[in-house]
């Protein structure tokens, strides 16, 4: 697949808005994986067992990996699901975001009987995100990875609720004539998380943190 470009890039350049649409948002241009792609999210929404049993039927065929035993709660926001692994036993629950719009193959991969809570959002532009088994992700926390950076965690985590880590996405701010969006973005390693660690609640991890 060509080289992707910026998401922003992508929706605000000319051409055709479907084509836009399946660059940013599906990663294909296949017309029947859109198709798929869009009869698939349609059942994102509907609620109770009956939306759980569509999502388990359905779903799994939109990503890269996707072993046995996961479950998708409502609501869930996908992006190139193809370059997103998901281990048995995952829990997606409502609200999540799962934002995989970047260059590499795969780039989030989330091990065996791990839970994201409610309205969590994983994203990586042109970064990378791991995530090891039995961890457990609180409620509107956000993993952030870009500019080459990776945030991974090991095994037997707990992330508490709204908790914000960050691989790179700090800014050069050394010259004070040119505006800091435009110095462009440091280089930096990302975050690295060991085994066995917890994090408490609105709990922040910058760049470059490891332990």
């Amino acid at each position: 697949m060509r080289k992707q470009e910026s998401s922003i890039a992508q929706v605000t350049k000319g051409g055709s808005a479907v084509r836009n649409y399946q660059d940013t948002i599906v990663g294909h241009r296949s017309l029947l994986k859109l198709i798929y792609f869009e009869f698939a999210l349609f059942c994102g929404a509907f609620p109770g067992a009956l939306g759980i049993l569509l999502r388990k039927l359905l779903w799994p065929r939109l990503f890269g990996a996707c072993e046995r035993g996961v479950v998708f709660g409502s609501n869930v926001t996908l992006r190139h699901p193809h370059r997103i692994g998901l281990g048995e036993r995952c829990v997606v629950s409502d609200g999540c975001v799962l934002d995989a719009c970047t260059e590499s193959e795969v780039v989030i991969e989330i091990g065996v009987d791990c839970i994201l809570s409610n309205n969590v959002l994983i994203s990586c532009k042109n970064g990378s995100v791991s995530i090891g088994q039995r961890v457990g992700v609180g409620a509107q926390t956000i993993i952030h990875a870009v500019n080459s950076c990776i945030v991974e965690i090991g095994h037997d985590v707990m992330i508490g609720p709204r908790c914000y880590l960050a691989g790179g996405g700090n800014y050069n701010t050394d010259r004070l004539d040119v505006p800091m969006s435009q110095q462009g973005p440091k280089q930096e390693t990302g975050v690295r998380l060991g085994s066995d660690i917890w994090l408490g609640a609105n709990v922040s991890v910058l760049p470059d943190v490891s332990n």
